[in-house]
């Protein structure tokens, strides 16, 4: 398929409550019309009051992180139902390690939930950010243009170290997998309501 004729049909997802937005405001099209294959959803985890992580932090006990509320929880079920016809068929999901991205890429339910530490926040470890994005990249040159649909759960840095967008929360940046570590980007979904 065409690269122009896969953005046109990428993005028309308000009847799924969505707001598509990219520099191709135009698309028309419904989420089964989106061609799977090799599509990498990178998705900011789900709403989690506050910001960073508390001083105690501990990466194996939840109850020492920011974790997902009521609201993120219902957000999370709603960005599944919509990833889920986007993606046609189960996908493989990754997420950071974090208890939030975790919740929120099982309450997706879009396939088996797999930790790929390349997904963590560096929030608070900024000397981390090089290296941590040189594996993730490798990581995407890895995936297989005609793959099967990804799922990457992630946080606000890591999406914007990546594609320079700074998402909402549940939002997700469509990217096209090519063979390197720099995906082309699509567009992007954002659902009501998201901050």
């Amino acid at each position: 398929m065409p690269r122009a004729v896969r953005r046109r049909s990428l993005v028309a997802m308000l009847a799924a409550g969505v707001i598509a937005s990219s520099a191709s405001p135009g698309w028309a099209a419904t989420p089964e019309t989106v061609d799977p294959k090799g599509l990498i959803l990178l998705m900011r985890h789900a709403e989690a009051p506050g910001v960073g992580d508390p001083p105690n932090f501990q990466l194996r006990d939840c109850a020492t992180q920011r974790n997902l509320d009521a609201d993120g929880r219902e957000q999370a079920r709603r960005a599944g139902d919509l990833l889920r016809k986007i993606a046609g068929r189960p996908a493989a999901v990754h997420s950071s390690q974090w208890c939030r991205c975790l919740e929120t890429a099982r309450l997706l339910d879009a396939g088996p939930v797999r930790e790929l530490p390349a997904l963590n926040s560096f929030f608070e470890r900024r000397e981390e950010q090089e290296a941590q994005m040189a594996t993730l990249r490798r990581f995407l040159a890895g995936l297989p243009a005609d793959g099967a649909p990804v799922v990457l759960v992630t946080h606000q840095v890591v999406v914007t170290a990546l594609t320079g967008v700074f998402p909402a929360s549940a939002e997700a940046v469509l990217l096209r997998a090519n063979g390197t570590g720099a995906p082309a980007v699509e567009g992007r979904i954002k659902l009501e309501g998201s901050r």
